[in-house]
């Protein structure tokens, strides 16, 4: 009996992916038609890479200018707000021994007690609305970035009982006050006199000016001394707590966690939650922006229909005599769908290439850009920022590197379908 032994025998991949591959690479010494052929599959390859670069590109600079928003509004905002809902006040008691227990929590960084209401401040003829927030400036280090953001005085000069202030710079640019000076802040709340209610009036000095770089809360917040916030507005103590978390974008679940195991009487609100609408505006305008910027990866697909269909008409003979040494229709559909899927892969891993590396310096290209023309795309008076911001992201990448393929896959449906239905006896008539 003989022995059988195993051969090792070399691997041979399909025909249909051999010729698939062929018709790729066509183009050097192949006829002048072919080459035409060859140019418009590179044009749509490169079609396709311009439109991923620049939706990936687009992308990230939405994302640094939301990252950039987001970042300056937490500098003055706490990740988490714990507050009163009811008209009972809760003590100074209860409020010492919640931020004891607020603190038990590994997640909670920080907590700060504080006071706010809404006042009008006057100077002179000068009248505009504020937020007055009280806070304890030792306290509020471990919440905001708000100390960092001073850019005249200090926030240790808001001590209880002087009546100190501290503006935010558009604020104070626009009651036309600087450190020293003085205003008034006018309390909704009255005080009943035998000639009936009388508003409440108190002076204020300014002790210090930040600039947050967020115009929201420059041009309307101002701080002081919590035990004056409290005096001004008849508080009894602290109106809730801010605080802050190990992880900004874990705040909402955090409060959520929070807020089931506080009394019913305090509610828990996250930085997210306060801000709603502008987050729900930039994930709207993400979305558009995404949807509007793949329509260039999908005309970038339409001629890869074209290319594929024009490649079908010039291999009439070769299909045929495929078809006739007993190539399967779906063998000739695998042909041209491998064909059209390699030249979507070419163009989307160009793209991605070309994309994030855009991305990652596209701060330093605009700086160039703008000392050779000498101009500016964003004055520091107008955005705050001096360069443009940007924040790669890579889910963002893999989706739009999927939506790209995706289309080359589908844009490849038609001209394979037409392939498989070519007659062998009809290619070869003419032939």
């Amino acid at each position: 009996m003989a022995n059988s032994y195993p051969v090792n025998r070399p691997y041979f991949p399909p025909v249909e992916f051999s010729i698939g591959w062929r018709y790729v690479r066509a183009g050097r010494r192949t006829q002048r038609g072919n080459r035409f052929i060859s140019f418009i599959s590179w044009l749509s390859a490169m079609g396709i890479a311009l439109g991923v670069a620049a939706l990936i590109v687009v992308l990230s600079v939405m994302n640094g200018f939301q990252k950039e928003v987001r970042d300056r509004m937490l500098s003055v905002l706490a990740h988490i707000e714990v507050f009163e809902t009811s008209t009972a006040a809760v003590g100074l008691d209860q409020w010492a021994q919640l931020t004891d227990q607020l603190k038990s929590y590994p997640q909670v960084l920080g907590v700060a007690p504080f006071v706010s209401g809404q006042v009008m401040m006057t100077r002179g003829e000068v009248v505009r609305g504020a937020l007055v927030r009280g806070i304890d400036p030792r306290a509020e280090a471990a919440v905001s970035q708000i100390a960092q953001q001073v850019r005249e005085g200090s926030l240790a000069d808001l001590r209880a009982g002087e009546y100190g202030i501290a503006l935010g710079r558009e604020l104070a640019r626009a009651m036309g006050v600087d450190l020293g000076d003085r205003v008034t802040l006018i309390a909704p709340q009255g005080t009943m006199t035998p000639v009936g209610m009388m508003p409440r009036l108190k002076p204020f000095r300014v002790v210090a000016i930040f600039d947050s770089g967020h115009y929201e809360y420059d041009s309307t917040l101002a701080l002081t001394a919590m035990d004056d916030a409290a005096k001004l507005f008849r508080a009894e103590g602290p109106m809730g707590l801010r605080l802050r978390v190990d992880d900004m974008q874990a705040a909402p679940r955090i409060a959520r966690e929070l807020a089931a195991q506080l009394p019913a009487t305090l509610a828990v609100r996250d930085w997210s939650s306060e801000n709603r609408s502008w987050f729900a505006a930039v994930q709207v305008e993400k979305r558009m922006m995404f949807i509007i910027l793949a329509l260039i990866i999908a005309v970038a697909a339409f001629n890869l229909v074209s290319m594929l269909v024009m490649t079908v008409t010039d291999k009439q003979a070769d299909i045929a005599i495929l078809r006739t040494l007993g190539s399967s229709p779906g063998a000739i559909q695998r042909i041209f769908i491998l064909q059209g899927t390699v030249i979507g892969l070419l163009g989307t891993l160009l793209g991605v290439v070309l994309g994030v590396a855009l991305a990652w310096s596209v701060g330093d290209l605009v700086a160039a850009i703008e000392r050779l023309l000498g101009v500016e795309f964003l004055p520091p008076g107008i955005y705050f920022i001096t360069r443009l911001p940007s924040d790669l992201r890579w889910d963002d990448v893999l989706r739009i590197g999927g939506v790209a393929v995706l289309l080359s896959v589908v844009a490849t449906i038609y001209p394979s379908y037409r392939a498989a239905r070519t007659r062998p006896v009809e290619a070869l008539r003419h032939e």
